[in-house]
């Protein structure tokens, strides 16, 4: 593994922070700080605040704290006492610069991974805490440029890529028709009422990685499910709206998700690789509008893969030769129960598969979920210091021979893309459909 360049301080030139924070005025930072932590907040927060003892044994649990020499002003504790400690001491009396690295810290130096919240003695789930403060600013407008572009995106198209009805429709035309080449028979069913599944993914498949619907086709083809994606808004599941601290948004495209599938009459939702998309449809979203549990039953990737497999609908011709190893994605593992399910597709599909250390819900995050990654460029180098533990951690797999890297998460796999590069690790990156799709016998 190549050593990290030495870290070299540079201001970080973000509008999205420096305009927003440029037109505060006390008044109005004093009377948002307290209309969320007396008016929205209430008892959790309350709970949270009276039981912490600031012993810092979260410390050890985040991975910008390793990644930083143990620097406390990284740790959980110091990065709460940082923001919303001051806001409650102070009873919101803080200036415009405060919020402005309130904004920073809260956004870009904590993933909301929750790892945290397992190595509490009390079970303080500081995410929850980072996530208000996020809401503040995004209440006061300053939110780093890039995800709040994201979710005016969310706001105008109902997806975090602005693709447009039509070309929604086209990409999955085309992709049926390059699947058809492979199996004559094979549709992309829209519009289908009454049917089994609504398979629903996130804005980047359309716009940057078409092969993955590609895969889902044929997986669902294969597997004689009985299947359909919606032609209308309401097909993208993700939502960085939860993100921003814009719960407002969140709930929008949420009930435009859960409203789709109710309107095809579906009997349950099965969505792609990612780990934002669940959270946000069977944690957030869903409770925002009044739901403890989703109104749809919805199903991971890996959960789906799982049946298909377990089931004998997906059979497999011969399978991945080479040494893999898996990364556990914190929404779907820490969040959703689904370690031992991701490893029993891994293992059906997969020679050998050589876990890394440490595993399951104890695994690192990969520093670019919880909307990071989403802030852009100009935190890029955040990401990559703040995850040398992560790149120590791949590479340890690596020397016992781990040549494949699956992440079956798309924010997972474009972060620990550029920790692959970064750190020169070497190792290839591919979603588990990459290698079912792959592995798995066709007609």
């Amino acid at each position: 593994m190549a050593e990290p360049a030495k870290k070299v301080e540079k201001k970080i030139m973000d509008e999205g922070l420096t305009i927003g924070a440029r037109h505060l005025s006390q008044e109005r930072i004093e009377k948002v700080i307290n209309k969320v932590l007396k008016g929205e907040s209430g008892a959790r927060l309350k709970a949270y605040v009276d039981t912490c003892i600031h012993c810092g044994l979260c410390s050890e649990a985040c991975h910008y704290y390793l990644s930083h020499d143990k620097d406390p002003r990284y740790s959980p504790v110091g990065k709460v006492k940082q923001t919303l400690w001051e806001m409650l001491k102070k009873k919101g009396k803080v200036d415009a610069e405060f919020i402005k690295k309130s904004s920073e810290i809260a956004s870009t130096e904590c993933n909301a991974c929750k790892r945290c919240a397992m190595y509490c003695p009390f079970g303080i789930d500081i995410a929850y805490l980072m996530l208000t403060v996020r809401r503040i600013c995004h209440l006061l407008g300053v939110t780093p440029l890039y995800i709040q572009d994201t979710a005016h995106s969310h706001a105008t198209t109902m997806n975090q890529m602005w693709v447009k009805d039509d070309e929604w429709i086209d990409t999955l035309q085309w992709q049926e028709e390059e699947a058809q080449a492979e199996l004559p028979t094979l549709r992309i069913p829209l519009e289908k009422e009454g049917a089994d599944i609504m398979y629903s993914v996130i804005g980047p498949e359309p716009k940057f990685q078409a092969q993955l619907l590609y895969q889902a086709a044929v997986i669902m083809d294969v597997a004689g499910v009985n299947w359909t994606m919606p032609a209308t808004p309401g097909w993208d599941n993700s939502d960085m709206a939860m993100y921003t601290g814009d719960n407002e948004i969140m709930g929008r495209v949420k009930r435009a998700h859960f409203e789709t599938a109710a309107r095809l009459k579906v009997k349950r939702i099965v969505m792609g690789e990612c780990g934002h998309a669940f959270r946000s449809v069977y944690d957030m979203g869903n409770r925002w509008l009044g739901w403890r549990m989703p109104p749809i039953p919805i199903v991971h990737a890996i959960d789906f893969y799982y049946e298909l497999i377990k089931d004998g609908k997906i059979k497999i011709a011969k399978k991945f030769p080479e040494p893999v190893t898996l990364h556990d994605p914190c929404n779907v593992v820490r969040g959703g129960g689904l370690a031992e399910k991701a490893r029993y597709v891994v293992h059906a599909i997969c020679e050998e598969l050589i876990e890394m250390h440490p595993n399951r819900e104890h695994n690192y995050c990969c520093c670019a979920g919880g909307g990071v990654i989403n802030c852009g460029p100009p935190y890029k180098m955040t990401r990559m210091e703040g995850n040398r533990i992560k790149a120590e951690q791949l590479f340890a797999a690596k020397s016992k021979g781990a040549k494949i890297l699956i992440a079956p998460c798309h924010n997972c796999h474009s972060g620990l893309e550029d920790i692959n590069h970064h750190y020169e690790l070497g190792l290839e990156i591919k979603f588990i459909s990459d290698i079912l799709y792959e592995c798995m016998q066709k007609p």
